[in-house]
């Protein structure tokens, strides 16, 4: 007999649902701030909100304009800070939304050379004209000032800098001295953060920025566009090629770790795990790594504490700090039941272990941006594919990281370290406290 019961379906968490859940969560793990995919009112559920139709409305699929904000002040109330993905780039061609909004090109390009995006099907804000510009600002402003979130990330700068990005010859239009900078884009930037700074004091704006255009977080008095902090997607990219490596060929690839040091200070930098690399075929992060089921576990371990320890602000993207196998499905929630399983558990440990350690050592985070803050004393060793370096807090107290990236004991391994005595062992991603084999120094080691 079929029943007549009617079938629950799956919905998503409204806000106050959301702040109930995921406060506690973040507050456990010992982050500082979450970043929300953009959640501006957009058409299409599978753009995640990177194509906006409303630059000014939360989306209705989480509840009112009040439920977000009562969200943002719970997360304050709970030391939590709140980042928002922006898109300033690009907007659908929904004729319900501002295309052609009175007939007429009045808030793209008129001209596809200039105001369409073949990558995504959508088009381009012309922010030489004044009133888009305005609106643009405006709309930055909103959700700073009105829903007092503490800084957003702004989406897709490289494709805003360049008007021949993604491009062929012929297909797109150069600037007015002839060349493929896009000046009017780049005075908006520019503009957006000089207003913020004056407008919403202590607020971060953050460029995601692909590219080596220089000075992206510069002031603007110095020449730069003026962002808090630039999103270092070259060491994403070269740091998880270097870890998709079997052990035994990383010493072949011993730099793509060690690269991002030499321009690590050119810019404030964000270690961004983005959403970007976790779907289309790209892998979960855990299922990334090569070897058996412990070794990419161990694998997971490593390369989550080296990017703790390395130069740079932190940002993970969910599901990682649990070791999810899925790739990313915005249509599911994480899979939170793995974290029954010692591996997984073990992995959610350690990142929370590392927010603690982050918090409590001045060294890894008081100099990120300085020089001085960081001191290679292993960075060479590609027969052995160990790195070893310093982090110096301002006080000058140092904290020593070491990493081997091959599942080979290296016994009787020596290191020079500026002072003599017994140095304390504040984490061993091996450990058995985070599912590891437990080899390890014994809690600490001497010079």
């Amino acid at each position: 007999m079929k029943s007549t019961k009617p079938v629950k379906s799956s919905r998503l968490y409204n806000w106050h649902e959301l702040a109930d859940r995921l406060i506690p969560y973040i507050q456990k793990m010992g982050f500082t701030h979450i970043e929300l995919l953009p959640i501006m009112e957009h058409p299409f559920g599978g753009s995640w909100g990177y194509q906006p139709l409303s630059q000014f409305a939360p989306s209705a699929r989480y509840g009112t304009p009040q439920d977000f904000a009562a969200f943002v002040d719970r997360c304050h109330q709970a030391g939590i800070g709140v980042i928002l993905d922006w898109v300033p780039a690009h907007f659908p061609t929904d004729e319900h939304g501002l295309a052609r909004f009175d007939g007429t090109a009045l808030y793209e390009y008129d001209n596809p050379h200039e105001g369409f995006h073949q990558d995504w099907n959508t088009l381009i804000y012309n922010l030489g004209r004044t009133e888009v510009h305005g609106f643009m600002i405006a709309s930055a402003l909103h959700w700073l000032r009105h829903f007092h979130v503490d800084g957003l990330r702004v989406d897709a700068v490289a494709s805003m800098l360049y008007r021949d990005y993604s491009r062929k010859a012929g297909e797109w239009v150069p600037n007015r001295y002839g060349g493929r900078e896009n000046l009017e884009s780049i005075d908006f930037l520019r503009h957006l953060n000089d207003v913020v700074r004056h407008e919403a004091p202590g607020a971060m704006v953050i460029a995601e920025e692909s590219t080596a255009w220089p000075g992206v977080s510069q002031p603007t008095e110095q020449g730069g566009l003026g962002f808090a902090y630039k999103w270092n997607m070259g060491w994403m990219h070269d740091t998880l090629h270097y870890i998709q490596n079997d052990p035994i060929h990383r010493r072949h690839h011993h730099n793509e770790l060690s690269f991002g040091l030499v321009y690590a200070y050119s810019e404030h930098f964000v270690l961004p795990i983005s959403h970007d690399e976790v779907v289309h075929g790209k892998k979960a992060l855990i299922d990334k790594m090569p070897g058996d089921r412990w070794q990419k576990f161990a694998n997971l371990r490593a390369y989550l504490a080296f990017m703790w320890a390395h130069p740079g602000k932190k940002l993970l993207f969910m599901g990682c700090e649990i070791g999810q196998w899925r790739e990313w499905n915005h249509d599911h929630q994480i899979d939170w039941y793995l974290t029954q399983y010692t591996e997984h558990k073990g992995v959610q440990t350690l990142v929370a272990d590392l927010n603690r350690l982050y918090r409590e050592q001045p060294a890894l985070h008081d100099q990120d941006c300085k020089p001085q803050g960081f001191q290679w004393l292993i960075g060479d060793d590609a027969a052995n594919s160990v790195y070893a370096f310093l982090r110096w807090s301002k006080e000058g107290e140092p904290l020593l990281v070491v990493a081997n990236f091959t599942p080979e004991v290296r016994e009787g391994y020596r290191i020079g370290v500026p002072f003599a005595g017994q140095w304390g062992e504040l984490i061993n991603t091996d450990g058995q406290e985070y599912s590891g084999g437990n080899v390890g120094n014994g809690g600490s080691g001497h010079r």
